[in-house]
């Protein structure tokens, strides 16, 4: 028998969350095939959708790009794109909420306003767009026992992830003119969002570490609630779910560790480090 559209379809999501998930895939590769297939068409259409608003293409052409993008969901069973065939296949084999792409297209549009938050509840809510939309979609692929809070769970533990990529990012991000921190954070702190002539962040009496630091305290209590969704899962799901999220736990440790980590570069963990939290992950630990 020969491989069919279909088999194709997901090769190619495969290829591209090998390729672009440099923190997903360590746990995506714990999964069931089934599974691991189903969550790389997931990945791969969001990888999508985010390559679209973070990449060069006028405005308008962005807004038209996301907008095929969120009607071919609705006739998703008649596409022919590959990324499309295999979501669309993806959704036959599990519950997986279509409707949370929506939730990421709209927090994709939040970007492309260029908004800033004046409080936490609104970053919040963005990032229960970007991230928690991706937790949700996640359980879908994963299933859980019953209970009537894995969904938030699901979603906590996605607005964690996002909370820790901001704080990541607090450079790159202000480099493109973008501002994620809280206007009450920065005015709580008496800290400023400035770059010196090197590019780096300015850290005026250590007010923007102490920022970081209390926002690496708040997403760790995010986590918290988030994990509570791993003993819901089966034992590969769960090691997924865990290997994931512990990588990011991990960074977040860096960053809450050393906040002028991130004023002047790009933190990540090494491809070792990254291992040694997935091979943790299989034996239920999630640190």
């Amino acid at each position: 028998m020969g491989v069919t559209d279909v088999e194709r379809a997901y090769a190619a999501c495969e290829a591209i969350t090998k390729t672009e998930a440099r923190n997903f895939y360590y746990g995506i590769r714990l999964l069931t095939r089934q599974r691991r297939q189903a969550l790389c068409a997931v990945y791969a259409l969001a990888r999508r959708i985010d390559d679209i608003g973070d990449g060069d293409l006028p405005a308008k052409e962005k807004d038209i790009r996301l907008e095929t993008i969120r009607k071919s969901l609705v006739a998703v069973d008649s596409a022919s794109d590959p990324v499309l065939v295999a979501v669309a296949d993806a959704a036959h084999r599990f519950p997986i909420p279509l409707d949370a792409f929506d939730e990421l297209l709209d927090g994709v549009w939040m970007d492309l306003e260029g908004r800033r938050y004046a409080t936490f509840d609104e970053l919040t809510e963005y990032c229960r767009c970007v991230a928690g939309s991706i937790g949700r979609l996640c359980l879908g692929v994963f299933g859980s026992k019953p209970d009537p809070d894995a969904a938030r769970y699901a979603d906590a533990l996605g607005i964690a992830l996002q909370q820790t990529n901001i704080l990541r990012d607090i450079r790159e991000d202000l480099l493109n003119g973008r501002v994620y921190l809280p206007q009450e954070d920065l005015d709580s702190f008496g800290a400023e969002l400035r770059l010196d002539e090197r590019g780096a962040l300015i850290d005026t009496d250590g007010r923007l570490s102490a920022l970081i630091r209390h926002s690496a305290a708040r997403a760790r209590e995010w986590y918290a609630d988030g994990l509570r969704l791993a003993p819901l899962l089966d034992w590969r799901s769960g090691s997924s779910c865990l290997a994931m999220s512990g990588i990011y736990r991990r960074l977040l440790d860096r960053i809450e560790e050393h906040p002028e980590a991130v004023f002047d570069r790009r933190l990540s963990l090494s491809g070792k480090e990254k291992l040694g939290v997935a091979v943790r992950a299989l034996t239920g630990r999630t640190t």
